[in-house]
């Protein structure tokens, strides 16, 4: 059942790529402990039980002070961080000095670093990957706290997920990450030039406070406290927000309660949004296993052209009510809860929202029957390094082609099968396309060699 309440007026308070690896051989995640079966029927799809988050994962205590006037938010972190291999040092990437936002005029600084009570000697190979050297390497196992202070410089009004657009500000990938893939090291993908992501970040806990002038919002990934100025979010892989002026509509469905802001000098129906959301959620629900956070919320504001997904938050731009909507919400399940590594394989992400998408907009035929131009035709898992040199192809290549592959697999009944079974095996975990093949193997006999036509092996 989907209850729509709207809320009236403005509100006035604060109330998407080769890995470059550390030399470890790939082994099983840690991030989850697999609950063994009995599996649930579902609509005759045996579904195991959902793999539940890593106790050991990452645990942050972020401060983020937001200073429009000056155009800069000023903050701090502490992360708590177990690795499941040794590690003779910490990496941190910061997002916002990629060429994209860099050229925008974004740039992230870091401060002091310490652990424990100690300074720590950092590097800057690269303008987006901060290393912390340890005194002694870190054993599998053994916990470190790190902490430092960030300042970030904002970007003016552009089409990405750092921005400040008159009263509004989008705050995404926007403060110093560990890209940690347990099992095999960390990620230092090159960033990506176009309107995409090339990050990996293991499922952690947030604790994260805001401070903004009076008079303006705050719509952010977790779940607020009583005060309006703290947000818990757990087993995300990573947090945003967005601050403004908006027009607020709320919504609840499947048990989620969805939050929607429209930037007060855009025309776009804050009510119009919530009511689709919620009920897309419910259909994602039914098809893929339930949305996995008690919160989501979206800001709609000014400059974006389509819409960026982080978890439990998301942004769009004036006019995306349509599939944007529905492909940015379906990726909670295909990158929020199901992690990938955005920059080696962008398609496991993309090209499953996207089929999530086809299937809430009515509009698989669409991609089913879009042609895939010379350069990306055979390239549906090549990294984002690839794409960066083709990136007028990438949509079809990734997005498009990928709705293809799936859709060798059988009617949609299957599909939606396959990836429930992945869904939940591969909750809170980052995962590889060898992991999708093993899911939908499970259904269909035959997928290794259906998808292997398209490039999707086992391969690590």
């Amino acid at each position: 059942m989907v209850v729509v309440v709207v809320v009236v007026g403005l509100a006035l308070a604060a109330c998407s790529k080769s890995p470059h690896r550390s030399a470890v051989t790939p082994t099983t995640s840690s991030t989850t402990t697999t609950v063994a079966p009995p599996t649930t029927s579902v609509g005759g799809c045996a579904v195991p039980a959902r793999a539940t988050p890593d106790p050991k994962r990452p645990r942050y205590v972020l401060h983020v002070n937001v200073v429009p006037s000056e155009h800069r938010v000023a903050g701090d972190l502490t992360v708590r961080f177990t690795p499941d291999l040794p590690t003779d040092r910490l990496v941190f990437r910061l997002w916002p000095n990629g060429p994209r936002l860099a050229a925008a005029g974004a740039h992230l600084s870091v401060g002091a670093v310490q652990l424990g009570a100690h300074p720590a000697a950092t590097t800057q190979p690269d303008p987006t990957t901060l290393v912390v050297a340890l005194g002694s390497p870190l054993n599998a196992g053994q916990t470190i706290e790190a902490s430092m202070t960030w300042d970030l410089k904002l970007a003016g009004p552009n089409n990405d997920r750092i921005a400040q657009v008159g009263d509004s500000i989008r705050l995404g990938s926007f403060f110093p990450i560990l890209p940690w893939e347990p099992g095999v090291g960390w990620a230092t993908d090159p960033p990506a030039t176009g309107f995409a992501e090339g990050s990996t970040a293991p499922t952690a806990d947030f604790d994260m406070s805001v401070t903004v002038p009076a008079g303006l919002t705050v719509l952010a990934s977790g779940v607020p406290d009583a005060s309006g100025a703290r947000w818990h979010a757990a087993a995300m892989r990573d947090v945003a927000l967005s601050i403004g002026r908006f027009r607020m509509a709320s919504a609840d469905a499947a048990g989620v309660h969805i939050t929607v802001g429209v930037a007060a000098d855009l025309p776009d129906s804050a009510a119009a949004f919530a009511t689709k959301i919620a009920a897309k959620l419910a259909s994602y629900t039914e098809w893929f296993g339930a949305y996995p956070w008690p919160v989501y919320t979206m800001a709609v504001t000014g400059q974006l052209r389509g819409g960026i997904e982080y978890p439990s938050h998301v942004m769009q731009g004036t006019g995306t009510i349509g599939r944007t909507t529905s492909h940015e919400l379906a990726h909670q399940w295909f990158y929020a809860l199901v992690g990938n590594d955005q920059g080696r394989d962008p398609w496991l992400d993309e090209g499953l929202a996207s089929y999530a998408e086809g299937r809430a907009e009515n509009s698989l035929p669409m991609f089913r029957s879009t042609s895939i131009p010379a350069d990306g035709k055979g390239h549906l898992t090549s990294p984002i390094t690839y794409w960066n040199a083709h990136q007028p192809t990438y949509y079809r290549g990734v997005y498009v082609q990928g709705v293809q592959a799936l859709g060798t697999l059988g009617p949609v009944d299957r599909v939606d099968c396959a990836l429930r079974i992945y869904i939940a095996r591969n909750a809170y975990r980052i995962a590889r396309p060898a992991d999708l093949i093993a899911a939908a193997t499970t259904v269909v006999v035959d997928a290794p060699a259906k998808l292997a036509a398209y490039g999707v092996t086992s391969s690590p």
